[in-house]
C-alpha cells in the first residue's frame, strides 16, 4: 500500500475533479505568490519529523490543494469569480501553515495568518494582470468565505474540506483512487437546508461511508503527536524569533525551505530543529515533569457531516455516524503531551 501511495500525482485527483484545467486557473497558478505554495506543506511541519514521515506518502503542498479547491469550485459552478476565489483561499498562508496559529495563539479558529491575503493579491502585477483580463478586482476574489461552495460553516462540506478530505485520504492511506471517484461523482451542487447552496451528496449510503471514511483524518488532525510537534515547532520558532535568531514574521511568508535554511545557519538555534526532526514518539503524562518539554494543547475538532439530497446531514440517518461524532467530540485533551 506505502509503495502504491508513494507512486500517487495529485495530477490524478486533480483530474477526477474536474477534467481539464481551465486557462484561467493554468496562468493564476504560474503566478509567483502561487508558485510559493508549492514549498509550504499542508501537514504543519508533521513531514518534516521522524514519527510521522512512515504514515505520509509524500509531500502534500498548499498549491496542490489550492488548485484542487479551484476546479472543485468550477466543476460545480461554472462561475470564475469564486473559482479564483478558492485559488487564492490559502494565498497568505505561511511556512508550516497552521503552526503558526499556534504560535499567535489561534489554532482553535486558525484563521490569523488571512489577513496577508488581499495584500498578496494587490501586490502581484502578475495577478493583476489576469484579474484585469477577466474583468476581477482583488474585492471580488480575496474572500473565499463569501461563497458558500468554496467554504462554508463546519461540518458542512465545501470545496476546501472536501478538497483535502480526498488529499488526505490518500496521505494517510484511507483509501485509493478508485473510493474517491465514487465518492465525487456522486456529488453536486445543491441547496442545504437553510437553502444555501452546498456541495451534497446523492446516494444515502455513498454519504454515509464517505463521512465514516472522513473521521478517520478527523482523528489524525487532533491526534497526540500532531498537536504535540506542532507546538513544537511553534514554540521553536517563536523563540527564534523573540531572540533575534535571524528569523523574522516576514521570513515565515516566504518558503519552509527558506526558513529551515534560516534556522539551520544559526547555531543558537540549530540544534533544536534537528532535536525536532528526530522526534520518534509521544507519549501521554498525568502532570507535567520538571526539565522536560511538556505541554497540554487543545485541538480545533474538524468533522464532516454532509447532505443528502431529500434525507438532510448524514448524522441525521446513520446511527452510526450520530455515535461516531459524539465519541470524536467527546476525546479529551486533558493530559500532558511529551517526548517518548
Amino acid at each position: 500500500m506505502k509503495k502504491n501511495r508513494n507512486d500517487f500525482s495529485y495530477d490524478t485527483l486533480w483530474r477526477i475533479y474536474c477534467g481539464d484545467m481551465p486557462d484561467f486557473i493554468i496562468r493564476l497558478s504560474e503566478t509567483p505568490p502561487m508558485m510559493r505554495l508549492r514549498h509550504v506543506g499542508m501537514n504543519c511541519g508533521c513531514e518534516y519529523v521522524a514519527l510521522h514521515k512512515e504514515d505520509m506518502c509524500r509531500r502534500y503542498t498548499r498549491f496542490e490543494h489550492s488548485l484542487g479547491v479551484a476546479l472543485i469550485v468550477w466543476n460545480f459552478t461554472r462561475d470564475v469569480k469564486q473559482s479564483v476565489a478558492g485559488l487564492f483561499h490559502d494565498i497568505s498562508t505561511p511556512a508550516f501553515a497552521h503552526v503558526v496559529d499556534f504560535l499567535n495563539g489561534d489554532h482553535l479558529t486558525q484563521e490569523s495568518t488571512e489577513s496577508r491575503t488581499s495584500e498578496m493579491i494587490d501586490s502581484s502585477h502578475e495577478i493583476q494582470e489576469v484579474l484585469a483580463d477577466l474583468g476581477l478586482t482583488t474585492s471580488d476574489v480575496c474572500d473565499y468565505h463569501l461563497y458558500t461552495i468554496a467554504d462554508n460553516a463546519s461540518p458542512r462540506l465545501s470545496a476546501d474540506r472536501l478538497e483535502y478530505t480526498m488529499g488526505n485520504f490518500i496521505q494517510y492511506g484511507v483509501c485509493g483512487t478508485d473510493e474517491i471517484e465514487l465518492y465525487y461523482n456522486d456529488l453536486s451542487a445543491g441547496m442545504n437546508e437553510d437553502r444555501q447552496p452546498e456541495i451534497v451528496f446523492r446516494t444515502p449510503e455513498i454519504a454515509e461511508k464517505f463521512a465514516l471514511a472522513s473521521m478517520k483524518n478527523s482523528y489524525v488532525y487532533i491526534s497526540d503527536s500532531d498537536r504535540f510537534t506542532m507546538q513544537y515547532l511553534a514554540e521553536l520558532l517563536k523563540s527564534a524569533m523573540e531572540k533575534n535568531y535571524g528569523l523574522t514574521v516576514d521570513d515565515l511568508y516566504t518558503t519552509e525551505e527558506n526558513v529551515i535554511e534560516k534556522l539551520e545557519n544559526n547555531p543558537f538555534i540549530d540544534s533544536a530543529w534537528h532535536s525536532y526532526t528526530k522526534i520518534k514518539g509521544v507519549r501521554r503524562l498525568a502532570d507535567p515533569v520538571c526539565d522536560t518539554f511538556c505541554v497540554r494543547v487543545n485541538a480545533k475538532r474538524r468533522y464532516l457531516d454532509p447532505f443528502v439530497m431529500g434525507k438532510g446531514r448524514v448524522s441525521a440517518y446513520s446511527e452510526k455516524y450520530s455515535a461516531e461524532i459524539k465519541k470524536f467530540l467527546a476525546v479529551s485533551f486533558d493530559d500532558w503531551l511529551t517526548e517518548i
